[in-house]
């Protein structure tokens, strides 16, 4: 008797691996935690009742997944052509910017409309930020994750320098930030949920977009650039433009998210807006492998881990920022597992020989 070992289906790698890598950071997360004097059991339980044990650590948990949903799509959408943009921080902060200043400038006017108005210059602002890492590699040979994040670095720069100057509110002493878009322009929260609707805007472009990369000729052709963009030129695909639509596309899911975060949380753009959700979404992106259907739930745990770290602090006297501590071992891992698939193979089966 011989024994054969099947390779493990692609779909199932997709679940084992970064479920594999999540449980080691916990893990690793946990001897850290022992390190600093407290007991891993207790921190995890505190996690736990901190993100998802009652139905207002859910809210609270929710609310915090609705950015980290749009700011993914910034990492997931131009990697299925081939690209690996990190700048979803940059696009998040502009767009809330733009958003605000609309707001503002509208204010008084019908609310939906300027609802309207401030979600699309957001996305357009967004989108173009992303798009130019897209071009800058597309026509200068520049690496698109290195220009991405510079890009950020230039994004935050310039958000602080307008905030802090010429679009500062002068009522705004302690914490510089913009004008307000007024009451009538905040977005409310979902029926019988203290949610606001930033969570379905999430949802609902993570449907559309799978929808639009799974299921259309375009989607097809973006992901045959993604997998191989020499013979997609080949093929007489517009490979320039599918790169640039898809960058596009991803970086206005994240300015949306900055205009969410605004009309939903802030009313203002100010130095709020840069609480990582860019960063996070990148990790987000990873774990989901790209997917965007994967995304709602894989930011929905992102979301209440980062729920938590207030619970951490009032209970234990640790940092707040100590769940990024864990965030960042999980990234390390996801990473590092990637190696994995296609190799990891299932239960043997037992062949008679001749």
């Amino acid at each position: 008797m011989a024994a054969s070992r099947l390779r493990m289906s692609p779909g199932l790698e997709a679940l084992v691996i970064p479920t594999g890598a999540l449980a080691a950071a916990l893990v690793l997360f946990g001897v850290f935690v022992l390190l600093l004097g407290h007991s891993p059991i207790e921190v995890y339980r505190l996690i736990w009742e901190g993100g998802f044990a009652s139905s207002f650590a859910w809210q609270n948990t929710l609310s915090r997944a609705a950015p980290l949903i749009l700011a993914a799509l910034c990492v997931a959408l131009p990697a299925r052509a081939g690209l690996m943009v990190i700048g979803g921080e940059g696009a998040l902060v502009l767009g809330g910017l733009s958003a605000a200043v609309i707001g503002h400038a509208m204010a008084g006017l019908w609310p939906l409309g300027v609802q309207l108005a401030m979600a699309a210059g957001a996305v357009v602002m967004g989108g173009l930020w992303v798009m130019a890492a897209g071009a800058l590699r597309q026509y200068r040979g520049i690496n698109e994750t290195l220009s991405s994040l510079l890009l950020t670095y230039i994004a935050i720069a310039l958000f602080n320098h307008l905030v802090e100057g010429p679009l500062r509110d002068p009522a705004s002493l302690n914490k510089p930030s913009t004008a307000p878009i007024g009451e009538a322009s905040m977005i409310g929260t979902l029926p019988g949920m203290d949610v606001h609707w930033g969570l379905a805007f999430g949802v609902v472009c993570c449907l559309a977009l799978h929808l639009l990369v799974e299921r259309t000729p375009w989607g097809f052709a973006l992901r045959i650039v993604g997998g191989n963009a020499r013979a997609a030129r080949l093929a007489g695909l517009p490979v320039a433009r599918l790169m640039l639509a898809a960058c596009f596309l991803g970086g206005g899911a994240a300015g949306l998210a900055g205009m969410v975060e605004v009309a939903a949380v802030h009313g203002s753009a100010n130095a709020s807006l840069m609480a990582g959700y860019g960063y996070a979404g990148i990790l987000v992106a990873f774990i989901a492998r790209q997917n965007a259907l994967a995304i709602v739930p894989v930011s929905i745990l992102l979301g209440g881990l980062a729920a938590s770290g207030g619970m951490l602090q009032r209970r234990l006297d640790l940092p707040d920022a100590t769940v990024l501590v864990l965030q960042g071992m999980a990234f390390l891992l996801i990473l590092a597992s990637e190696t994995l698939y296609g190799r990891l193979r299932a239960r043997p089966r037992a062949e008679a020989t001749a």
